[in-house]
């Protein structure tokens, strides 16, 4: 005859095994480095990963690097992850590293992007609708491209497109500078009426804010359909086999153009901080949250979505 301590302990170890199994991820991953190179998009979506993953336990750490290192310490395992990765325009260097293992895919987190050369609408109606118009506008243009900070993609693209003379661009210089700074000058070129070409991008509030044009008939020079671009989140190698958990966060993590368009514009529109951005947002965007923590647990093992709602006041 079983006893009932005896029925009682079957019963218990039916429960656990019918119980769902959650594994959180192992000490090692407790702080994961994020590389944030300082556009407006990538700050707001790392903002929103590192959010998450506070709420979930972890303790997140973002440092502010340029393209080239970032890739670089990636590599090197330096940093964990980046969500930055516009494609193709960093083609050139992301791809040998993929194919060497040298870095890894996690995700798509973003397409319908749109990358390239644009310029005032009082310049496109005035005639400068078409890269090979720039040549023509060279001396009411000063001579100057401008781009982004130094050693971006973009400002590589540019810089051959210079040397090799593409459409005409062998006489121009390259304006280097940060993203805040090329946007004051586009701003203060098209309140004096003159034009300038300049490295746009979508999204981005300027899409919205400034009366702009993207140029047309660009060869492709930054990627096929005149700029469009997807954008990638890239690990150190063996990173979402180390930390199983982020790694199915950061698979999860897809955004789209009009959530990045009203996050940057909170950001630099109205001066909201990053994480006070991405708060509001997700506050008003549950569904997204149930997407994003789909088979995601807490570091220690627990579902993720009460400690994410929890800490966001839900």
């Amino acid at each position: 005859m079983i006893s009932r301590s005896l029925v009682a302990c079957l019963t218990l170890s039916a429960t656990l095994v019918a119980s769902p199994a959650f594994a959180g991820d192992p000490a090692s991953c407790a702080k994961p480095r994020f590389s944030d190179v300082g556009w407006t998009d990538i700050t707001a979506t790392t903002a929103i990963a590192s959010q998450i993953l506070g709420s979930l336990g972890y303790k997140p750490d973002v440092a502010m690097l340029s393209v080239a290192i970032t890739f670089k310490t990636l590599e090197n395992g330096d940093r964990d992850i980046f969500l930055g990765n516009w494609m193709p325009l960093q083609e050139p260097t992301q791809v040998p590293l993929v194919k060497a293992g040298k870095i890894e895919v996690a995700a798509t987190n973003l397409k319908d992007a749109r990358v390239g050369f644009a310029t005032s609408k009082d310049a496109y109606a005035a005639g400068l609708k078409t890269y090979a118009d720039i040549a023509k506008f060279k001396d009411q243009l000063g001579g100057k491209l401008y781009g982004i900070e130094a050693g971006s993609s973009a400002n590589s693209t540019i810089s051959k497109m210079i040397a090799e003379n593409t459409f005409g661009l062998g006489g121009f210089t390259l304006v280097e500078s940060s993203e805040q700074a090329m946007l004051a000058q586009v701003s203060q070129r098209i309140k004096q009426k003159q034009p300038i070409v300049f490295f746009g991008w979508r999204p981005h509030p300027m899409n919205i804010n400034v009366p702009m044009a993207y140029l047309e008939k660009g060869n492709d020079v930054f990627g096929p359909n005149d700029g469009g671009a997807t954008v990638i989140t890239l690990t150190r190698p063996g990173y979402s086999k180390e930390c199983p958990n982020v790694g199915k966060l950061l698979s999860n993590l897809v955004f789209d153009v009009a959530m990045e368009d009203r996050l940057m514009s909170d950001i630099l529109d109205k001066g909201m901080q990053p994480e006070a951005a991405v708060k509001a947002w997700m506050k008003e965007n549950p569904a997204a949250l149930d997407r994003w923590l789909d088979g995601v647990t807490t570091f220690d093992g627990k579902p993720a979505a009460a400690a994410v709602k929890s800490g966001l006041g839900l």
